[in-house]
């Protein structure tokens, strides 16, 4: 075959440009041909804005938009004339930005053409005033992204609708540190949405967390984040915690299980979990105390609790935020394992590193274990075996005299004269209801308060708390029916006197304030009470209404799968705050009020013994029931009459 005759190139290029030239007029001239089908001002007619239902566009719309200049047509490729159809297709954005609409195949776990709530075009970039990206005015503009992608994402509804996970991912956002900096500051280059889940930066490209591609893969997260935090990012990598994610090992830290997702605070917030007041306990201990992490890793057991229960533990969970932290030592970011000689805590450099707080500390005292069991055997633990021995001996003999001077002590307060009080019956109801109080007490604030030392103690066992609600209900049963039998007694002839007596009336506000005058040294009568003084009427009552209360919320919240077809889900939590805190007023009640009455009072103490015998020696029961023991022609001297023959009489000084 012959060569063809060589081209020059100058005639090639020639070529070439008028091939672009003749195919650019071509283009140009179809698209004027179709924008003159139908004039801007046909459309700009319909709509002016005149009618409700059809959509207001207005030439003012355009100006400073980056498509300034480009007819109707030219977007709504399906208009040919006018009036057109009312159902078009959407604006051929692809006809443009066709790299843009390729890419944008999937949204999150959606995908174009199936999920029908997916964003469009214009849902991001608005319609007729779309500017540059750049531009601040625009809705795409970095500072107003989170509010763009908030439509949906700050829609609580919207996420519930579509099953996804953080329901208020604007909420959380917009009180983090980078939404904070893009409200102090618009031009704040603080990461935004599309920073961290776009691949790539790339807005049109966010991919689900389980795609090995996406920004937000758990094993992708220190590189995204390394976009703007470039040293962090490096360290972390050059760390354990790297070296274990680059394996592969999906139970390693990155940068969001420390410091969060979207409500990432500073560190020097106090509820920041790397704050250095939570970074033990909130960062740290949820992975280096978890037993299966440890049995995988063969790592040593116990030692950040140890370290919360250190001196550096408890000065920094007390507020001291200059203490070291695991952070301090370990290195927030490059953390190292201890036989790594670049590790801040390996032997070698251990002084150096304490040496940043303790400049004066030698080579000997920096090997001293910060957080780990004192080994056994040694000095320590001969020491510490003896003053166990030494308190036991010690706090039991004590323990022992104090036992028995109580037992004699009772003995003689017991052996005085003695006044009928509480027949049996009353002493029935009584010890029942401080038994089943007590243990409605404990139980109910062991689920509330359940990480407190005596609640874990007694109920943290596999099981425990299981067992603490059945122990709770079968005290709230007992607790209600002692409840119905003391309303059934209150209608027997006992009863009756006894409601008589117990009812409030205005001799009870007399007493009050005769009291506080006389506590606060205004007179030198104390007021003489009858069966029930204004102290024992004001338990009784509040017992009557704690009852009620209690009973009611408790039973609602009980059998609440059965309530909440009658009632909100909300009334059920407005319950559980009253059951709640009614717990509260009752104990602190009991605490303060009744237990003082009854036990701690100066002339009461060590204890009024009627609610275990039913009586009372004879000289307290004058001194707290005057008028009603002259009436019963028990005489005695009170303690509280200005002289030995003062007058009995309710509120009356003499």
């Amino acid at each position: 075959m012959r060569d063809l005759p060589s081209v020059p190139a100058a005639l090639l290029r020639t070529f070439a440009v008028s091939l672009a030239l003749v195919a650019f007029a071509a283009m140009s001239t179809a698209v004027a041909t179709h924008a003159e089908l139908v004039p801007d001002d046909d459309c700009l007619s319909c709509h002016d804005g005149s009618e409700d239902d059809v959509p207001a566009v207005t030439p003012a719309a355009f100006e400073g938009s980056i498509h300034e200049g480009f007819s109707c047509v030219d977007c709504h490729v399906d208009i040919t004339e006018v009036p057109h159809d009312e159902e078009l297709e959407p604006a051929a954005c692809g006809e443009c930005h066709s790299d843009m609409v390729d890419m944008y195949t999937q949204h999150g776990l959606g995908f174009v053409g199936i999920d029908p709530d997916l964003p469009t075009c214009s849902t991001c970039h608005g319609s007729h005033d779309i500017r540059e990206v750049s531009d601040p005015e625009s809705i795409t503009h970095p500072s107003h992204r989170e509010k763009v992608c908030g439509q949906c994402h700050g829609d609580i509804n919207f996420a519930k609708e579509h099953d996804i996970t953080l329901k208020n991912a604007l909420g959380s956002y917009e009180t983090s540190v980078h939404g904070l900096a893009h409200l102090a500051d618009g031009s704040s280059q603080a990461a935004t949405c599309s920073d961290c889940h776009g691949t790539g930066r790339n807005v049109h490209l966010i991919l689900p967390a389980g795609n090995s591609m996406s920004a937000i893969n758990h094993f992708n997260i220190p590189n995204t984040c390394g976009q703007c935090h470039e040293e962090e990012s490096a360290a972390y990598w050059e760390g354990i915690h790297g070296e274990m994610a680059r394996r592969g090992d999906t139970h390693v830290p990155v940068c969001t299980d420390c410091h969060g997702e979207h409500g990432i605070l500073p560190p020097d917030d106090p509820r920041s979990n790397v704050s250095p007041f939570r970074v033990a306990e909130s960062t740290c201990t949820p992975c280096h105390e978890t037993a299966r992490i440890n049995e995988r890793y063969e790592a040593p057991v116990g030692e950040t609790i140890q370290f919360v229960d250190s001196f550096h533990g408890l000065k920094s969970k007390s507020g001291d935020a200059t203490v070291a932290n695991c952070a301090s030592c370990h290195e927030p970011h490059r953390t190292l394992p201890p036989d790594d000689p670049r590790s801040q805590v390996n032997p070698q450099n251990l002084q150096t590193t304490c040496g940043h707080c303790h400049q004066s500390i030698s080579a000997e005292m920096a090997q001293i274990p910060i957080h780990q069991a004192a080994a056994a055997g040694g000095w320590p633990d001969l020491i510490k075996k003896i003053y166990i021995a030494l308190i036991v001996c010690v706090i039991g003999g004590m323990l022992g005299y104090v036992t028995l001077d109580f037992i004699r002590q009772t003995k003689r307060h017991l052996g005085v004269p003695q006044v009928t009080r509480m027949d049996g019956n009353a002493v029935l109801q009584h010890t029942l209801l401080m038994t089943t109080f007590i243990i409605l007490v404990f139980t109910g604030f062991a689920l509330r308060y359940s990480d407190y030392f005596p609640f874990r103690q007694l109920f943290g066992w596999d099981g425990g708390f299981n067992s603490r609600g059945l122990i709770h209900r079968i005290a709230a049963v007992v607790f209600v029916i002692s409840s119905f039998y003391h309303l059934f007694w209150l209608f027997a002839p006992k009863g009756r006197d006894f409601v008589k007596k117990m009812a409030p009336g205005v001799s009870d506000v007399k007493e009050l304030t005769q009291a506080v005058r006389y506590n606060l040294g205004q007179t030198d009568h104390h007021p003489h009470f009858g069966r029930f003084s204004f102290v024992e009427k004001a338990e009784y009552w509040a017992l009557v209404w704690g009852t009620v209360v209690m009973a009611g919320t408790g039973l609602l919240l009980w059998f609440k799968n059965d309530a909440v077809a009658f009632v909100s889900r909300e009334f059920l939590q407005v319950m559980r705050v009253i059951h709640l805190y009614e717990a509260w007023l009752a104990t602190l009640a009991i605490l303060v009020w009744h237990m003082y009455s009854v036990l701690l009072k100066p002339g009461v103490y060590p204890g009024n013994p009627s609610w275990i015998t039913g009586k009372m020696p004879k000289e307290l029961y004058i001194e707290e029931h005057a008028r009603e023991a002259a009436e019963r022609g028990i005489e005695g001297h009170s303690t509280h009459s200005a002289s030995p023959g003062a007058h009995t009489g309710v509120g009356r000084e003499e």
